[in-house]
């Protein structure tokens, strides 16, 4: 698996777009339209839910040949069989997970600053989520990071580095050459009427981009 090739579009699970559709099923469209990484996040939703919705996405992931982390919570990550995970600067420390998880775990760590990006890489994060590059309603309390500061954070570190925050098919072509790797999308999947056209779409978009 190449993973900076898996950050082209990575898709993290928000249910509170869904309408009453099934969280397995949106995720199945956007595996089928070319999402090429899966984040389960689920922050207010018990150990048991989390453990039994990411042995499910898991197994939709593995069919598709997509890798597939939990949001935050190394046991549910460790319990369900998840590739691994992804931590925020406020979550368990990258060393830590890596520690827990072991070598051959993916562990992904948010970045606002060159120094956080940094850290992280030393402590063995294999990628970066960088953000928020948009004012998103999904993390009103997140950092804007502006086109400068994602452009020194990717040139300051060798690991992957995927932007989030805001991103969807408009908004994706500016962070075109700063070089990241990909794009996070959360709404502009799961918001849509139709995941799977709206995942190939933002497909599209994310090949222009990056490619």
């Amino acid at each position: 698996m190449d993973l900076r090739e898996s950050m082209l579009l990575y898709a993290v699970t928000d249910r509170s777009w869904l309408r009453g559709r099934s969280l397995a099923d949106c995720v199945r469209q956007a595996v089928e339209g070319g999402a090429t990484f899966v984040q389960l996040r689920e922050k207010d939703a018990p150990f048991d839910e989390i453990v039994a919705l990411g042995r499910e996405l898991g197994a939709i992931c593995r069919e598709g040949g997509v890798p597939f982390v939990i949001d935050d919570d190394v046991d549910a990550a460790l319990a369900c069989g998840a590739d691994g995970v992804h931590v925020g600067q406020d979550d368990m420390a990258c060393a830590e997970a890596r520690r827990r998880l072991g070598p051959d775990a993916i562990v992904g760590v948010s970045a606002q600053t060159v120094a956080q990006a940094l850290q992280a890489q030393a402590d063995g994060a294999d990628y970066l989520g960088v953000g928020a590059l948009i004012p998103t309603p999904t993390k009103p309390d997140a950092v804007d990071v502006t086109r400068d500061e994602l452009r020194a954070i990717c040139d300051a570190v060798d690991i992957p580095v995927v932007g989030i925050g805001g991103l969807n098919a408009q908004t994706i072509p500016t962070i075109a050459g700063c070089g990241a790797d990909g794009a996070a999308v959360v709404s502009a999947i799961f918001a849509a009427d139709d995941c799977l056209r709206a995942t190939q779409e933002l497909r599209a978009v994310c090949e222009r981009t990056f490619r």
